[in-house]
């Protein structure tokens, strides 16, 4: 590849990321401590990321698959973006603020799947050329955790900034991307049936029992997954953890560790085995959270973070390399969108309704929650969910991964 455009995909892909991670992990802490949001709102702001994901699919297949270059919808959207990310600093309580974030994740993320389609679109050999482009976009969520940690701005009340940086980060992708090697569309003048757009074309995998058992497991694990998006941070500052947004960017470190080992692990576990030790981990980070606190057992706390990297490659790179091999070349961008929607979108969207009543109930002061009985919901969700899995899932004919297949996040982390 070109070293000018290997350069210009990787700063897209740090900015890109860059972006989301500056205001997205610490929103909840921003919004019960300077708009004081209670639980079910701070939920309903995050609740936002899985309604963007829902209509994303819409947002490309009518629109970028058909009619415009996908790096100059990039650019518009980001573009747009900062302003309603700058917007948003301006807004001094939650019944504004809410109908604005939404508005923004609505553009955003979509502009997931577009920095995809532009990287995809110059590499020769996506298998060994994309994960070092994407790594850039880890590298972003990191860097932006580690300057709101090491500025302060969680104890000194100034998380309204994060939202500035992100704005400013915003309005420079937006202005790059019209840079970008072109990318036009690659369905120009071609009909697309509804079913295709949201990947429902795929959905006779759910015939077979194993996808099925898997499916179900995706949806129902990302419903304790959205507890720790929408609380973590809040959690871990109320709890003590100095400069806590930069504390967390270990899970991305994990991350990238356990990302580079999974093809031994691939080798070794199969695919069953992948999937639950990935849920086994979200059981443990919720019981280290639950018993954590910033005494004797402050490594618990990081512990907890630290399983990011087991609790997502794990099971989630592995479902999408597992819905890969089932899917068929027929079916394989189907199969990617239809499984996505359903986890990012669907599944996560009930975590987060769920989440924030739950918050309420064990609320202490302003200031304090019971956190304990807190995590040990979503804990409790996930042992179940890995339990029914371990019982009924069995499918001896995938059970033997492909390293080599492109691997893709389908979205953030809290971190990534």
């Amino acid at each position: 590849m070109d070293f000018t455009v290997r350069v210009k995909l990787s700063l897209m892909m740090f900015l890109e990321f860059f972006i989301w991670g500056a205001w997205f992990v610490t929103m909840g802490t921003y919004l019960s401590k300077t708009l004081h949001a209670t639980g079910v709102q701070n939920a309903g702001a995050y609740a936002a990321q899985a309604l963007g994901a829902i209509l994303a699919p819409f947002i490309i297949g009518l629109i970028a698959d058909r009619y415009f270059s996908a790096q100059k919808i990039l650019g518009v959207l980001h573009l747009v973006g900062a302003a309603s990310l700058y917007y948003a600093t301006t807004l001094g309580n939650f019944d504004k603020f809410y109908p604005n974030i939404l508005f923004y994740l609505i553009i955003y993320m979509p502009t997931l799947a577009l920095a995809n389609s532009v990287a995809f679109k110059q590499l020769k050999d996506p298998n060994k050329q994309f994960p070092l482009i994407r790594v850039f976009g880890t590298a972003g969520w990191m860097v932006a955790g580690v300057i709101i940690g090491w500025l302060e701005w969680e104890k000194t009340g100034m998380l309204v900034l994060t939202f500035r940086m992100a704005a400013i980060a915003s309005l420079v992708l937006g202005l790059f991307s019209f840079t970008l090697p072109k990318t036009p569309p690659p369905k120009r003048g071609q009909k697309v049936s509804f079913g295709e757009i949201i990947g429902l074309d795929a959905i006779g995998l759910l015939k077979k029992r194993s996808y099925m058992v898997f499916f179900l497991a995706s949806v129902a694990i990302c419903i304790p997954l959205a507890f720790y998006y929408s609380f973590t941070n809040q959690f871990l500052n109320e709890t003590g953890m100095k400069r806590a947004a930069g504390m967390q960017s270990i899970g991305q470190f994990s991350e990238l560790f356990f990302m580079a080992m999974m093809p031994l692990f691939f080798v070794r576990l199969g695919v069953k085995k992948m999937l639950a030790f990935g849920m086994l981990a979200w059981v443990l980070r919720y019981l280290f959270f639950a018993y954590g606190d910033d005494g004797n057992n402050y490594w618990m706390l990081i512990a907890g973070i630290a399983l990011h990297g087991i609790c997502f490659d794990f099971f989630f790179v592995t479902g999408q390399i597992y819905t890969e091999n089932h899917a068929g070349e027929r079916f394989k961008s189907s199969a990617q969108g239809f499984i996505t929607l359903a986890t990012y979108g669907v599944g996560m969207l009930i975590g987060y309704y769920i989440s924030g009543p739950i918050v309420d109930h064990w609320k202490i002061s302003e200031k304090s929650h019971n956190w304990q009985d807190i995590w040990l919901i979503p804990g409790g969700i996930a042992a179940v969910v890995l339990v029914l899995f371990l019982l009924f899932f069995r499918d001896m004919d995938h059970t033997e991964l492909k390293p080599g297949l492109d691997i893709e996040e389908p979205s953030p982390q809290v971190e990534i």
